[in-house]
């Protein structure tokens, strides 16, 4: 047991992120590989697929409410070297993201539709997100568990065997799309259906490795008694932290939700162009959110352990780090857009709506990178309703009302939507920035951390 404590204690910020990275990395590149491929395909498919996505990320955040609760309870603990409560944590994230997942998989299988119907797509986009929320919503269930696995194992510092395991899923789920999208073998699915059978596949093969890498490493084995069994205290502790943290993802996907349907109003090119440079930014800050993760799970440990002072010495520094990678990114993205989003589409109408609106997004990263290290690291350091209450009012009032506002009222399209995103960006990083240099965990001391 001393052992694995000291192991916990001595892991650095590299050694935790550079898997993370990977994975994170390799996670983003199957969304943007599937896009790009059903770009080819078709852009009606690469829409309809975009808009049916949003929706499955709302119901993905659902599981947020578990896994980040667990990071953040577990990582405490093992700072606090009370293996045998985080243990305990573990079989508490499993019950519950096992049941979200039915419960999700269920809602999204059958009211897909219901859901798609208030975007107001028709057609051909319409039939095309119908087929991939049907199938993908199916998979939800395991998705689910993934999540709840996965935040296990990166939690006592294993994220490199996470990190294997997202590998072999992308192999699974690229090859699939490759399959898919160029009717190889004549199998009967092809492009959606195909698409989206390879993402089931790829996210069982995720959740069996995982339980298969958890057994491994820390001797964790999950039975049919671990969804009966409850642990009112850990699920009250679970849900009091991860409420509050995911809510500031949900209001942020509701939010996209809205901003949206504010695109299909300014055209069909301005949302095919939406969903191909939501996909292309993303490469901007994946290195954000890989160095955000490992340093929120130093920080849960620093304030478990009560070294405030490192908390708050690891959070600025990160910080540094992000915003320059991040900034650079988002410029070379920018810089030779022609050639990136034209591997998207040859559409003229989608090159002229998304090229001046990949400068726009210069503007905005710099603040999205600050928001990403500072908001998680306040969730981990214990200070979990701040962010949700600061994300709320500067998604709703500032993100949805300005982009239709400048997007809509104004007549500057998507550019306009993408300058209401870079001020709630901003905003938020503000408020993060002034909310971080209150040190707010010393006049709490977090969760309560047991034996």
């Amino acid at each position: 047991m001393k052992n694995k404590s000291d192991f916990y204690q001595e892991q650095t910020l590299l050694n935790i992120t550079w898997p993370i990275f990977i994975e994170t990395s390799l996670h983003i590149s199957m969304g943007i590989i599937a896009t790009l491929m059903l770009g080819r395909y078709s852009d009606s498919a690469a829409a309809g697929v975009g808009v049916a996505n949003q929706i499955i990320n709302l119901f993905i955040l659902v599981f947020n409410i578990s896994s980040i609760g667990a990071t953040i309870l577990i990582g405490q603990n093992l700072g606090a070297k009370k293996l045998k409560h985080a243990e305990k944590i573990a079989h508490s994230v499993f019950f519950m993201n096992f049941w979200f997942g039915l419960i999700v998989s269920f809602i999204v299988f059958f009211f897909g539709r219901h859901f798609l119907i208030l975007f107001n797509i028709h057609g051909q986009i319409f039939q095309d997100g119908l087929l991939f929320i049907r199938i993908c919503g199916a998979s939800l269930f395991l998705e689910s568990l993934s999540q709840a696995l996965s935040a296990i194992m990166r939690s006592h510092g294993f994220t490199k065997d996470a990190m294997i395991v997202t590998v072999i899923m992308d192999i699974i789920s690229v090859a699939g799309n490759i399959i898919a999208t160029n009717g190889l073998f004549d199998l009967p699915v092809t492009g959606v259906a195909g698409v989206s059978w390879s993402m089931f596949l790829a996210r069982a093969f995720a959740v069996s490795a995982l339980l298969l890498f958890i057994w491994r490493r820390l001797r964790l084995k999950f039975s049919l008694k671990d969804l009966y069994r409850v642990h009112g205290k850990d699920i009250r502790d679970l849900l009091s932290i991860g409420i509050p943290s995911a809510g500031e993802g949900l209001s942020y996907q509701l939010s996209q939700l809205i901003i949206t349907a504010i695109v299909v109003m300014i055209g069909t090119a301005a949302l095919t162009a939406r969903v191909y440079i939501l996909n292309i930014t993303m490469l901007c800050f994946l290195f954000t959110v890989a160095i955000a993760q490992g340093t929120q799970l130093l920080i849960a440990r620093y304030i478990g352990g009560q070294k405030w002072n490192r908390a708050y010495d690891r959070g600025m520094r990160t910080v540094k780090i992000a915003t320059c990678v991040s900034s650079l990114a988002a410029l070379a993205i920018a810089f030779f857009g022609a050639h990136i989003l034209g591997l998207f589409t040859s559409d003229s109408a989608i090159l002229a709506v998304g090229l001046p609106t990949l400068w726009v997004n210069v503007l905005s990263e710099p603040g999205r990178a600050i928001n990403i290290v500072l908001m998680g690291s306040l969730k981990s350091a214990g200070d979990v309703r701040f962010p949700v209450i600061i994300g709320v009012v500067s998604m709703w009032t500032i993100a949805a009302g300005l982009s239709y506002l400048f997007g809509v009222y104004f007549g500057l399209g998507l550019i306009g939507v993408w300058m209401a995103q870079g001020a709630d960006e901003w905003f938020r990083a503000l408020f993060a920035l002034v909310r971080w240099h209150s040190r707010p965990w010393e006049h709490f001391h977090g969760f309560q951390i047991q034996d």
